[in-house]
């Protein structure tokens, strides 16, 4: 079990330069009696997720995942551009899993994939964490106690110079 940062943290986006691609991804199983045909897609981004690990130098630089409603990924990288070599390079791990799903599954309604991408200037970035081990930005980057002056969202956003947080921090 990850170790927990008691206090209240923020991720440290400074080693990132200007933005951070936010990737999200995931799948619907709308016939959940069709495992054939939603297993390897199930089953295919684990094995992405592996390679990436695995070859830091592709631009991956962390992801959080759920189940439940649905299987969803968030994906931190570098740039649009790591994502998208990723996505189109033969030798890679995505391409042909990609093929494949359009070629079995298609427009037969069995399985519904999504994602959306979001290039996020990391002047424009704020996150929070209270309590909790290194997660997502924070684990993807560093993390980093919150200052002081900086104990609301809008402070630490810059929305406004002034520091008046809805309630105490602890």
């Amino acid at each position: 079990m990850a170790e927990v940062q008691k206090g209240r943290f923020t991720a440290d986006v400074s080693s990132l330069g200007d933005e951070v691609v936010v990737f999200l991804i995931g799948m619907r199983i709308n016939k959940p009696w069709k495992v054939r045909a939603w297993w390897p897609v199930f089953t295919a981004m684990p094995k992405m997720l592996k390679y990436l690990a695995e070859h830091p130098d592709k631009g991956l630089l962390g992801y959080e995942q759920a189940f439940l409603p649905s299987p969803i990924i968030v994906e931190y990288w570098r740039s649009f551009e790591d994502l998208a070599r990723f996505a189109r390079d033969r030798d890679d791990p995505h391409l042909e899993p990609w093929r494949q799903f359009n070629r079995r599954i298609g427009r037969s309604g069995d399985v519904g994939i999504w994602h959306e991408t979001y290039r996020v200037g990391t002047a424009n970035i704020e996150t929070i964490y209270g309590n909790m081990p290194r997660y997502g930005l924070a684990a993807a980057t560093a993390s980093a106690p919150i200052r002081p002056g900086r104990e609301s969202a809008a402070a630490r956003i810059g929305a406004t110079r002034t520091d008046d947080p809805a309630l105490p921090g602890y």
